[in-house]
């Protein structure tokens, strides 16, 4: 049986910074693994959700598994909204996603120019609080880090354990078929052996390792 990984990139990226990840999930998995990219400031959520349905839609596998990093994630789960794409079976993984917005990103906003540097996707997305739900069949997992080394402390305190750009709370949604804290930064985790490690088991298995 064959089986396609897919990788979402998170803001201001374009998949590139997650080879070494990819390469490590694909030999985990047995997968073929490929990224997605997408206009991280140019275009909203709704259309590069619609652009990753497609994308996908062209994917030809028994297996599909996603992958995606931040804002990444938020895509995924904009395309899964409503009635949600025709897909093969498979899991997602989150890395960092701020599901429940991101004062990061409210920090940036208030400064001059800031919402026009965090993009149309961020403005739509992870300005305001939210209290999202997963309710899909198919199996999410995500992974937080609380190594707070990243941009987001740059432009005004998160007040709570993070990975420097998004808060372990932020990282929350109800519905997840399980979640994990690591102490990595939040684009170190694209670097991390033990993150790759947790993503291919969860991939695997539904649940990560404890």
């Amino acid at each position: 049986m064959s089986v396609a990984l897919v990788y979402v990139h998170g803001l201001w990226q374009s998949g590139g910074e997650a080879r070494w990840l990819r390469r490590r999930l694909a030999q985990d998995l047995g997968a073929q693994a490929a990224a997605f990219s997408y206009p991280s400031i140019a275009a909203d959520v709704t259309t590069n959700a619609a652009a990753l349905g497609a994308f996908l839609g062209a994917t030809r596998a028994d297996t599909l598994h996603l992958v995606g990093h931040s804002l990444g994630g938020l895509v995924i789960l904009k395309l899964f909204e409503g009635a949600g794409p025709d897909l093969p079976p498979g899991r997602i993984v989150l890395l960092g996603p701020p599901l429940r917005g991101s004062r990061a990103a409210r920090n940036l906003a208030r400064l001059p120019f800031g919402k026009k540097i965090l993009g149309r996707g961020i403005q739509e997305e992870a300005l305001a609080v939210r209290d999202r739900r997963w309710s899909r069949r198919r199996e999410l997992g995500v992974i937080a880090g609380n190594l707070g080394l990243g941009v987001g402390r740059l432009f005004g305190k998160l007040g709570a354990p993070s990975d420097g750009t998004v808060t372990v709370e932020e990282t929350q949604i109800e519905g997840a078929a399980d979640r994990v804290v690591l102490h990595v930064s939040h684009t170190g985790m694209l670097l991390s052996s033990r993150v790759a490690r947790q993503a291919g088991v969860f991939l695997r298995t539904g649940r990560f390792e404890r």
